[in-house]
């Protein structure tokens, strides 16, 4: 399975703080998902960025974001993303929501987005470490399941 971690965030893209969200992220997928390539990318909040970098893991299985999912200015990723895809999974942007307002009642102003393009599933986390350490636990057990589904193998005997 290969998994892309892309970080959109202009202040981490700039080096102005140490991504802490992305490598969060691979960590947990190392432990649940051991045999996933992992790629990582950072890049600014941009329309134009995130597309360049969703095209460039075009074919991937998983593309995970963090960042830019919530109602500030510059926080476009799911708008963009909603755009790109060409199949929309409600159920995984719903249950991250859901169970993310268990831990914090800011969880509600996320707008994070789960879609699909072509065979690419790109879901669309928060940017804090404690938000993504809880997405990555909620997506991380279905992740090979979805890859098997997408690929017509069905469900695993």
């Amino acid at each position: 399975m290969k998994t892309a971690v892309i970080t959109i965030s202009d202040r981490a893209s700039k080096g102005i703080y140490e991504d802490a969200s992305g490598p969060e992220i691979v960590s947990i997928l190392k432990e649940t998902v051991p045999d996933s390539e992992i790629s990582t990318l950072i890049i600014p909040d941009d329309r134009e960025e995130i597309v360049k970098a969703f095209k460039k893991y075009s074919g991937w299985d998983f593309i995970l974001t963090t960042g830019g999912t919530g109602i500030g200015p510059r926080d476009f990723t799911p708008d963009v993303t909603r755009k790109y895809c060409d199949k929309e999974l409600p159920g995984i942007a719903e249950t991250i929501r859901a169970l993310s307002y268990r831990e914090t009642v800011s969880a509600m102003l996320s707008r994070g987005y789960s879609g699909m393009k072509d065979t690419t599933i790109i879901i669309n986390f928060p940017g804090s470490v404690k938000a993504v350490r809880l997405c990555t636990q909620i997506v991380a057990p279905v992740m090979k399941h979805a890859v098997r589904m997408i690929l017509g193998q069905g469900h695993e005997k």
